[in-house]
């Protein structure tokens, strides 16, 4: 069955001097300030649409590595995914790095990074991020 999500964003004003409101309206959980400097620049307290499209592959990420696993009949102990998503002004979003550091007895070095890169390939956002050029991989079994 497909799922549906919805965030919404409220803005005012221009790009560089504006700012607005992203509300994350299917879950509920929050809403969230936003604007040109937070994305472009410092942070300060807001996000950007950056730092939800990190935290969506790196949830997206951890939840492909591990049911992977599952299905060749691996227990994963714990996953710990970094999503960092370099945004550059004028060219968009240039690179994505994923740090993977997960637990799973009994599997392999080679098994492990051969699941990592697998489910790089096919966690649904980094399809969907596909158009980024360089997206990289530091998976490590601890």
């Amino acid at each position: 069955m497909a799922t549906t999500r919805t965030a919404k964003t409220h803005w005012e004003g221009n790009l560089l001097e504006g700012k607005g409101n992203v509300a994350l309206e299917s879950s509920g959980i929050g809403t969230y300030q936003v604007s040109w400097p937070a994305r472009a620049e410092e942070p300060g307290g807001k996000t950007s649409p950056e730092e939800l499209i990190a935290a969506a592959h790196s949830s997206c990420y951890s939840m492909a590595f591990s049911g992977g696993l599952a299905r060749k009949g691996h227990t994963v102990e714990k996953v710990d995914t970094q999503a960092d998503v370099t945004f550059q002004p004028g060219e968009g979003i240039t690179a994505i790095k994923l740090t993977v550091r997960a637990t799973v007895p009994g599997l392999s070095e080679e098994d492990f990074q051969t699941a990592a890169e697998e489910a790089k390939a096919n966690c649904p956002v980094s399809q969907a991020l596909a158009g980024v050029k360089n997206i990289t991989l530091d998976a490590r079994l601890v």
